[in-house]
């Protein structure tokens, strides 16, 4: 069994639930994932499947791509990501995975890649308190001492300091399955998810 679906997170807006209060939510819209290729133990190590979605025109797909959907027997794709599987041998080149197999599913955990935020110092990194904000204060947004003493005389690594913020792979667990839309393919879940608008996601059975 296939437990996870790649799709597209179109944006977030509000439905009503049975008892007419507001939830809101995040759509997916996840297009038919087709097996690109199957991997098994002993081919190549590990069990998984490559699962290719997203239409790419031909022209914009290079000649080792294009040999390999030659090799498989399948249409050239624009994403190719892989899932594990516990029996790769179960399925087959050519099988698709739609939002109809998270009709039955209340949780689902959502991957993707956080908003990139550039070069942020510690207070929006980190959430530090910073210093005072006047009265002949010089100390206001820095992060404060970090070195050590002459023993051992360096600071030491993993400090949080500033640096590039964002653009990290995130995982929100637990997000609670509020509608499948079979006939659009979008799979809308409760809260927020990493990314922006058209971000590339990882819907995954909890």
């Amino acid at each position: 069994m296939i437990n996870a679906i790649y799709g597209k997170k179109i944006g977030m807006t509000q439905v009503f639930a049975e008892d007419d209060t507001v939830v809101p939510v995040t759509v997916i819209q996840a297009e038919p994932n087709v097996v690109c290729q199957v991997k098994t133990a002993a081919t190549d190590g590990y069990e998984a499947v490559q699962m290719g979605f997203g239409y790419v025109k031909p022209r914009r797909v290079n000649k080792p791509m294009q040999g390999h959907f030659d090799k498989q027997g399948t249409e050239p794709k624009r994403y190719l990501r892989e899932v594990r599987v516990e029996d790769a041998s179960e399925h087959h080149v050519g099988d698709e995975q739609t939002v109809a197999a998270f009709n039955e599913v209340k949780k689902v955990d959502v991957t993707g890649t956080s908003k990139g935020k550039g070069f942020a110092g510690v207070m929006k990194r980190y959430g530090f308190r910073g210093g005072p904000g006047g009265h002949g204060a010089h100390f206001h947004r820095a992060p404060g001492s970090v070195g050590q003493c002459a023993t051992p005389s360096r600071v030491f690594k993993g400090l949080r300091l500033p640096g590039h913020m964002g653009c990290d792979t995130v995982t929100v667990r637990n997000l609670e399955v509020v509608r499948v839309d079979e006939e659009q393919n979008l799979i809308l879940v409760k809260g927020a998810v990493p990314g922006g608008k058209n971000a590339i996601v990882r819907v995954r059975m909890a």
